[in-house]
């Protein structure tokens, strides 16, 4: 790895995240919170000085002019820790209103991260910071470098390497020649998205603040809500459309432009991906209605409403609640332990092992199977029309044993940290799969992980990366290889 490019790279994408930490500033006037607006200006020149001071310490970084031969392991690089110093910086404004540093780096990590898992005891706080809360996670979700490499000329050529890095996934999902359009035309649905919830919502009820903080939050698959009770006590039509987006925050954004492009919704029940998801989401659905009808004596409607909600909100990671499910019986819950472990498409906000993987793992079993009757037979692994490569199946099953082991250790370790075993268990999926919420009535839906011991706490933080940066950028860290420094 070049040094200096990591240098220049790393603190070109901190100094532009210093720009979108006084967008809250805006706010702060709009809501005449004038004691908001320190935090935020500290915290945009923090990240600032922090930009310049790399490029003067790393010898030759001020020198760079082009990051166009940027490297792909100096991309992974680069993406991971632009996203370790987001969360860093995120987490300044929340020191001001009275978190210690390990709370705030944990409310600014879950939000960068979409996450939504809160620290907050109370919902005291003025509105732009509870707009910030939400304002990462819609940050986040599609993703930051992403946004650059679509608005930012410097990162318009080696923005692939960077793409992929943010993104990695079983395959390389683009859909126009060049990535810096790819990115741009992502940004572009997700931002439609936003623009669309917020005026559904609003027409139907709810105030303006709260429809942009829930729409930012519902697209990325985040979570965080301005009300101590999330959703609780919404009416029917407003938790049904927050449902449809966070069910689509969960697909493939790029299958959704293009279908979009093409005006042909039936593009979407064209990939295999996404008839999975939908049927799994449905089918869950329709399970979780029937055990709320026989073991919570809901009524049908009820029944209905409450249970899509929560399977769409869980399995696309957004962790919105219509109704504290930490209180509903065993079935129900396995039902949506079942959806945590499922997650979302690829190429989506949502987090997870990732249906397509999913996928490939029950073909590779079946095609195993079928080996032993047929040892001689070649059989050739697909997804939709397009065949699989014996490198990205490996890849595949490699990504699943370390998201599996590393779910399994940090789950050990908290759960002997809480004497807990469902908080281990739960907060690991939880953070792991950017969820945010878990099944313990604890660090339930209308509960917080502030009565965590302060290192579950960082081990959850680090879930949270590691899920949302999808592993592989922080296995490649651990290589010895990677830290060959060149000048």
């Amino acid at each position: 790895m070049r040094l200096t490019y990591l240098a220049y790279t790393f603190s070109l994408a901190i100094m532009y995240f210093s720009f979108v930490l006084l967008v809250p500033i805006l706010v702060a006037f709009i809501t005449n919170e004038s004691n908001a607006v320190f935090p935020f200006l500290i915290s945009g020149i923090t990240a600032f000085l922090l930009s310049i001071t790399i490029k003067k310490i790393i010898p030759g970084a001020s020198q760079i002019k082009s990051i166009n031969d940027i490297k792909k392991s100096e991309g992974l690089c680069v993406v991971t820790f632009s996203w370790i110093f987001a969360g860093i910086l995120a987490s300044i404004p929340y020191l001001f209103f009275g978190l210690d540093p390990i709370n705030a780096f944990f409310e600014g990590t879950s939000g960068i991260t979409a996450t939504g898992a809160t620290i907050f005891t109370n919902f005291n706080y003025p509105k732009t910071l509870f707009f910030w809360r939400s304002f990462t996670q819609w940050l986040g979700g599609m993703g930051i470098i992403v946004l650059f490499i679509a608005i930012l000329p410097q990162f318009a050529i080696a923005g692939r390497q960077l793409f992929f890095a943010e993104a990695p996934g079983p395959t390389e999902d683009k859909f126009t020649p060049r990535i810096k359009n790819t990115a741009a035309a992502l940004w572009k649905i997700y931002f439609g998205m936003t623009i669309l919830e917020f005026i559904l919502l609003k027409i139907n009820g709810m105030s303006a603040f709260d429809s942009i903080c829930h729409s930012f939050s519902s697209v990325s698959g985040g979570g965080f809500s301005p009300n101590s009770e999330s959703l609780i006590g919404s009416t029917n039509t407003i938790l049904w459309i927050i449902c449809f987006f966070m069910f689509f925050a969960g697909a493939s954004y790029n299958l959704q432009y293009r279908a979009l492009t093409k005006l042909n919704p039936f593009l979407l029940f064209k990939n295999e991906e996404f008839r999975t998801y939908f049927f799994i989401t449905f089918g869950l659905a329709i399970l979780l209605a029937g055990s709320l009808f026989i073991n919570s004596h809901f009524n049908i409607i009820e029944c209905l409403t409450h249970s899509f909600f929560q399977i769409s909100s869980v399995i696309s990671s957004s962790g919105f609640c219509s109704a504290d499910f930490a209180n509903w019986d065993y079935t129900s819950k396995a039902i949506l332990l079942i959806a945590m472990l499922a997650g979302s498409c690829a190429s989506s906000a949502g987090g997870g092992i990732k249906i397509v993987r999913w996928l490939l793992i029950f073909k590779i079993m079946k095609s195993e199977l079928a080996k032993i009757l047929h040892p001689k037979a070649v059989y050739n692994i697909k997804v939709g029309k397009y065949s699989v490569s014996k490198d990205v199946l490996y890849q595949t099953l490699m990504f699943v044993f370390f998201y599996l082991t590393i779910l399994f250790v940090s789950g050990f370790i908290i759960a002997i940290l809480e004497k807990n075993t469902a908080i281990g268990i739960s907060s690991s999926v939880s953070a792991l799969g950017n969820i945010g919420p878990g099944l313990s009535k604890i660090i339930g839906p209308l509960a917080h992980y502030d009565k965590l011991h302060d290192f579950s706490k960082i081990i959850i933080i680090f879930d949270m990366y590691v899920g949302r940066l999808e592993l592989i950028p922080f296995l490649v860290l651990f290589q010895k290889d990677m830290w060959i420094i060149k000048h």
